[in-house]
């Protein structure tokens, strides 16, 4: 069988052999008989080698184990805990120095016919995973040994283009791990902003304020900002014609909610479209959830051209005084604001708010100008976190796709 990959580089033409990994595949880990000083480590899911402090809470359960029975792993070697290989807990060894694993993994090395990279790459592929479930044994709990992976079986081109293929995959892992960084890093930053942007409890102005404004916030209720009332419970249909029908799913999903963003649909007659209408500037809010901490999450409606409708486990404060739309929904994620909702909220099973509850939220008001200015700073924020969000997603994307494509 000449057997190729779907995708594959230019200037690559040799046909690909098919081996067991018993051809170039060796056990290399040695006993810490001497029981040397060195870093122990685990090996996780997702980030492969990970010291065991990280890992664990002060190093966990293995903190005092003997570490005379360790395996020793040097740089450039794999390891794998055999009873969590299904779920992708295998790591490769990229430091300059020695650490040590527990007993129970498997540690290992390939010589020179195979690049490290490329390998470590198929590993992460499906087809690594069609050889554990053929390969792996036991009862309640399968594992898959050495012995099992030495039975196993890839295909390889010559090593020049392993290479390649490695680097190109380092490449894009390198990509996502910046993406993911910077997600992360502005993540915390909003959330640092929604606590010091916003007056905490008992204040009369934030932590940080903008050049220019002085003047305290007016403390105001919803009630005096909102008219609430209880959603649509009549006939709807999910993706036939009719008004848009904003429902929990559209208050909990990221950024604010328009009419193109809005997933069902309701036919309500002249009388229901008119009770039930969501305009400009108008606050959703989830009725009921499961947990106290998401207990009257809320969003916005920010559509000028399209008017929409709500569904029977949302609460509409329709807009009744003045005040910027994209600030109020960043002062209602604030946490003096969300910990009123949420020590209000009732419930067992189901976790509830009700128009009374939130009619009687405090929350604090700057002049118009100044709204405007936080909202946009914010909004620029948001912008930029799901710029990173979605570029990590299409990062993600593209490397599943190269997995099930580059490799034969």
């Amino acid at each position: 069988m000449n057997a190729v990959p779907p995708i594959r580089f230019a200037g690559f033409t040799d046909p690909w052999e098919q081996r067991k990994f018993s051809d170039f595949v060796f056990a290399s880990g040695v006993k810490n008989r001497d029981s040397l000083p060195l870093q122990s480590y685990s090996v996780s899911n997702d980030r492969g080698f990970v010291p065991q402090d990280e890992q664990f809470e002060n190093g966990g359960t293995m903190r005092d184990a003997d570490k005379s029975m360790y395996w020793i792993v040097e740089p450039g070697s794999f390891a794998y805990n055999p009873a969590r290989i299904n779920v992708g807990s295998i790591g490769y060894l990229s430091t300059s120095e020695n650490v040590i694993v527990s007993s129970l993994y498997e540690v290992f090395r390939a010589d020179e016919t195979c690049d490290d990279r490329f390998l470590w790459h198929w590993f992460k592929s499906p087809l690594f995973m069609k050889q554990i479930e053929m390969l792996q044994e036991g009862g309640v709990r399968l594992y898959f040994f050495f012995d099992k992976l030495l039975l196993s079986e890839i295909w390889m081109p010559g090593v020049e283009e392993q290479r390649f293929i490695g680097a190109q995959f380092d490449h894009l892992d390198n990509l996502i791990t910046l993406h993911q960084r910077e997600y992360d890093r502005l993540t915390v930053l909003k959330k640092a902003l929604l606590e010091k942007m916003f007056p905490r409890d008992g204040a009369s102005e934030p932590e940080i304020r903008f050049a220019g404004f002085t003047d305290p916030w007016e403390q105001r209720k919803l009630g005096e900002l909102l008219f609430f009332q209880n959603g649509f419970n009549g006939s709807r249909d999910a993706f036939g014609d009719g008004i848009p029908l904003i429902s929990v799913m559209d208050i909990l999903s990221d950024g604010f909610i328009t009419h193109e963003t809005v997933r069902g649909k309701a036919r309500l007659n002249d009388e229901e479209t008119k009770r039930f209408s969501v305009e400009y500037g108008d606050v959703l809010f989830q009725r009921s959830s499961e947990n106290y901490e998401d207990a009257g999450t809320s969003n916005v409606y920010l559509d000028q051209l399209v008017s929409a409708s709500f569904g029977g486990f949302v609460i509409r404060g329709k807009k009744v005084a003045d005040y910027d739309p994209v600030f109020i929904k960043f002062h209602l994620n604030s946490k003096s604001v969300r910990s009123q909702i949420t020590c209000r909220a009732q419930g067992a099973q189901h976790i509830n708010v009700s128009q009374e509850t939130l009619s009687d939220v405090y929350v604090r008001m700057p002049e118009m100008d100044e709204q405007k200015v936080v909202g946009s700073v914010l909004l620029r924020l948001d912008s930029l976190i799901t710029l990173h969000q979605r570029k990590l997603e299409a990062l993600r994307n593209l490397k599943s796709s190269l997995l099930a494509k580059m490799f034969v």
